[in-house]
């Protein structure tokens, strides 16, 4: 539990990063939200630098399967996934397709702009974003198909499947477009909080729906065809006497499997719903910005103080608990091979027994952070660093 004082510290903190961004300016204040950065975990602690690397008994290895120079990157750059390759983009405004298996680069493009956000791809299309709110597509093989333009700035990878390209802005819509020429098919607006924690995770494809978090902390089921609600979950309902303590955001992609949809709010909870009907499985108080996997048995989480917990994913009981890599300031936990991985703020991937969070293993990489969680590709974690380097790490 965080102290008086230290609480004091972090209120006053947001409230200085919520006045910055109000004196910030911006290019359209009629559809402008208030955001604050995601926080850090270098509000708990005097020192802004990471704690001391855990020492730990080695019992297995992880390796660099391929790396690739992408670009530098900032958060809410995560590579877009199909079965043949990888995409991935940088703030300078390129775009690669990368081979899944080899890590070589196939080609490589100019978007022509800064753009703000990763790559979404199917085997169709390669979209990325703008801060100025252009989506650009591009064909498999690097060539520019089309441009539109949606209301704000684009927030999260825009994802692909069956012919729309689902693209969320900073003003709270989501955009369904027509992924033959960016025409839109529909567009969806919500009731967003006076203050929010900015967002970079975008939503998840499943079974025709897309699934998103929201500000003030839902978890949406909305038709992929038609941008219909399926349906709305609470995750977590907003408490306290100020905006600053009502934050309650679903700040990381869900976990959608064949009969539940998971999401976790900041200074909230962990819910788990019915994928169809959307009604109430589990819940339990646990607050995380960085995200979740899953795996046969358990949800696996990090919390917004850098534990990372595994839970049965049918109860939400908890199976264990891993708080060694706290000072380390690690991301959203991913599956790998029997493995599961976090990286931390450092670029250093930490290994983790599935049956019971021992550290097991340790990956140095080129020392800079993660712009997003790791993804899963062929047993494998994928992810893309501040630094420019898309890594591909086995652990055997």
């Amino acid at each position: 539990m965080i102290c008086c004082h230290r609480r004091r510290r972090v209120v006053q903190r947001v409230a200085v990063l919520a006045v910055a961004a109000l004196v910030g300016g911006c290019s359209s204040l009629a559809s402008w939200i208030p955001t604050i950065p995601v926080p850090s975990f270098d509000w708990f602690s005097s020192s802004k630098k990471p704690g001391p690397l855990p020492e730990f008994k080695p019992a297995t290895t992880a390796t660099i399967a391929w790396q690739a120079q992408v670009g530098t990157a900032t958060p809410g750059f995560a590579p877009g996934i199909t079965p043949e390759a990888v995409y991935a983009a940088s703030t300078g405004g390129s775009v690669a397709r990368i081979d899944a298996a080899s890590g070589k680069v196939a080609w490589q493009a100019d978007a022509g702009k800064r753009l703000s956000v990763g790559a979404g791809a199917d085997s169709t299309l390669v979209v990325v974003g703008t801060d100025r709110g252009e989506v650009l597509a591009f064909t498999p093989d690097g060539k520019k198909l089309w441009t539109a333009t949606v209301t704000s700035e684009v927030l999260g990878p825009p994802r692909v499947a069956e012919g729309i390209v689902v693209v969320r802005s900073g003003d709270g819509r989501m955009f369904g477009l027509s992924g033959a020429d960016g025409k839109a098919k529909w567009v969806y607006q919500q009731a967003t909080p006076p203050l929010t924690v900015r967002n970079y995770a975008g939503g998840v494809i499943s079974r025709g729906g897309f699934f998103i978090g929201t500000a003030g902390g839902k978890l949406l089921a909305v038709d992929l065809a038609t941008g219909n609600v399926g349906w709305e979950g609470n995750v977590a309902t907003p408490k306290g006497a100020t905006e600053l303590e009502r934050i309650a955001d679903v700040t990381s992609l869900p976990v959608v499997e064949e009969r539940q949809a998971c999401a976790v709010a900041y200074q909230g909870r962990l819910a788990c719903f019915d994928v169809l009907r959307g009604t109430l499985n589990w819940s339990r108080d646990l607050s995380s910005l960085s995200g979740m996997a899953v795996d046969a048995r358990y949800l696996y989480v990090t919390d917004d103080r850098g534990a990372v917990h595994a839970l049965d994913k049918t109860t939400g009981a908890s199976a264990w608990k891993q708080d060694k890599l706290a000072l380390r300031r690690p991301g959203g936990p991913q599956v790998i091979g029997d493995y599961i991985g976090v990286v931390d703020v450092e670029g250093y991937l930490h290994v983790l027994d599935r049956n019971d969070g021992n550290l097991v293993g340790r990956l140095a990489t080129d020392g800079t952070p993660p712009t997003a969680q790791p993804l899963a590709v062929a047993g494998n974690a994928v992810w893309q660093s501040a630094g420019g380097n898309l890594y591909s790490v086995a652990v055997r």
